[in-house]
């Protein structure tokens, strides 16, 4: 019988002369090759720090078998919430321990391989022993990259360069998400109104013969103008919870004759048209105060301005010009017009500027909440914004009394603070943020920190950081605790711009 002798080379022989062969777990399976299952991302973190976006976490190889022939690279990738942008973070080169070995002998004959050195650190894996990276890297930031994703992408290259696999894993998302900022306003109280002191002014146009101040009741249309002003006082005296202070007349003359003539004219007409108040309104006398004016200038021109007086343009610039000496502004004007023209403003607009006009003063007592939900209705001048305030709450939100109270409110009382900021905070509530800016933005009196807080609030739903930042900065200066929330808000959210 036959028999048949081999050799036997020794397993580590081979090893030595083919190391790629035979060394554990290098069996290459194809084209898709990937350990990203195999490795572990702990702790990470992606954070905003002034101008930049840092990630850390920690690369934990302790179960990764990372074949000696292959290398693999890992680079975090941030990617936008809709895939159209990223930015790499910095690479991590992982090598087997003969891809190693070869890449250095490679190095020392200056033959490089491209991205290693751009790495922020290249790995030699020990197989079967734990191994832990610390990894840290910051890219610029920009705003894009809020509530984008982490990816992490691999790469695994071959002995010969070749590619062996590339492989992606979404490590967090989403990352950076969206300062939401939570703005702070506050209801304005409307201001306290102890004493309600209320007038009523009114034009009495009063037909005067030429050169005379009596009062005559069957001239003219005297007997219904001097009706409406005993209505008139009638109207206020009958509310027996109103103490008339005081009623102011003035007199007014047109400009035939001379300033000084007029100006005595004037006075006699006011004069007489304040016994006939007192005499016809059991008036006491006592409160009574007459003013006069002379030669009614400013109403000549506003008549002017609404005729189609031919030479009005002309007659207005005399007017604005001679406004120190109107005698001379009177001759002037008669010198430039035809005795037809000049009978035409005698006629047509004179007799408006012989009128007397009349304004009454008084005080209103405070109202129980029944009075005022009557008062709101007949008189509501006579109410305070702060009674006004305690009607509308007292039928609750969402009625018909409440909407009709502040309705009112804002009709009588459109300039307080405290109005400015209801209708301000309900245009907000609806989501109208523009029309806030549009009832804040002309004046807000100074001190009104509160008004300042709410518009730098409008401003930020519009958009608009920068004059938000203004506005919180002079609030919270003011001592408007709101707007040093609302400062430090608007900040953070210009940081993420």
């Amino acid at each position: 019988m036959m028999r048949v002798f081999r050799n036997i080379i020794p397993l580590a022989a081979l090893w030595f002369f083919f190391p790629s062969v035979l060394s554990a777990g290098d069996a290459d399976d194809g084209k898709d090759v990937s350990y990203l299952g195999e490795i572990r991302f702990e702790d990470r973190s992606v954070e905003k720090a002034g101008r930049d976006v840092t990630l850390s976490m920690g690369i934990v190889l302790d179960s990764a078998k990372i074949r000696t022939q292959h290398t693999v690279s890992l680079t975090p990738v941030l990617v936008s919430a809709d895939g159209s942008r990223e930015f790499p973070f910095g690479t991590v080169i992982i090598d087997g321990r003969v891809r190693h070995n070869v890449i250095m002998r490679r190095e020392t004959l200056k033959d490089s391989i491209t991205g290693r050195d751009s790495a922020l650190s290249i790995i030699v894996r020990k197989n079967r022993s734990s191994q832990e990276y610390a990894y840290l890297s910051a890219i610029p930031y920009s705003s894009w990259m809020l509530e984008g994703k982490l990816e992490m992408r691999e790469s695994v290259t071959g002995c010969a360069d070749c590619g062996e696999g590339d492989s992606v894993a979404v490590l967090a998302s989403p990352v950076l998400p969206r300062f939401v900022p939570q703005w702070k306003t506050s209801r304005i109280e409307p201001e306290p109104e102890p004493v309600k002191h209320r007038s009523e002014s009114r034009v009495a146009r009063l037909q005067f013969k030429l050169d005379k101040a009596d009062i005559l009741e069957k001239w003219g249309d005297n007997a219904a103008v001097l009706d409406t002003v005993t209505n008139s006082i009638a109207l206020v005296k009958d509310r027996d919870y109103i103490r008339i202070t005081g009623i102011y007349v003035a007199g007014y003359a047109s400009p035939e004759g001379t300033w000084e003539y007029n100006e005595r004219l004037s006075r006699s007409r006011a004069e007489s048209f304040a016994e006939y108040i007192a005499r016809h309104n059991d008036v006491d006398t006592s409160i009574m105060s007459v003013e006069w004016s002379g030669e009614d200038w400013n109403g000549f021109r506003k008549e002017l301005v609404k005729s189609r007086f031919p030479k009005k343009d002309t007659v207005i610039s005399i007017i604005d010009t001679y406004t120190q000496d109107r005698n001379e502004c009177e001759r002037r004007m008669r010198d430039v017009l035809t005795p037809d023209e000049y009978g035409w403003l005698k006629e047509n607009i004179y007799p408006y500027l012989r009128h007397c006009i009349y304004r009454v003063e008084y005080d209103v007592a405070g109202f129980s909440l029944e009075e005022a939900r009557r008062v709101i209705r007949d008189n509501p001048s006579d109410l305070s914004l702060t009674e006004m305030y305690m009607v509308a709450g007292s039928y609750g939100k969402d009625t018909e009394g409440y909407a009709y109270a502040m309705r009112t409110a804002a009709l009588y009382y459109r300039d307080s603070p405290a109005v400015k900021g209801d209708l301000a905070l309900e245009a907000l509530a609806a989501g109208d943020a523009g029309k806030a800016v549009e009832i804040l933005q002309d004046r807000i009196p100074d001190g009104e920190d509160g008004l300042l807080n709410i518009l730098g609030v409008a401003y930020a739903r519009t958009g608009e950081y920068w004059k938000a930042r203004d506005a919180f900065a002079e609030a919270a200066g003011g001592g408007c605790l709101d707007a040093r929330h609302n400062l430090g808000q608007v900040e953070a959210v210009i940081d993420y711009l």
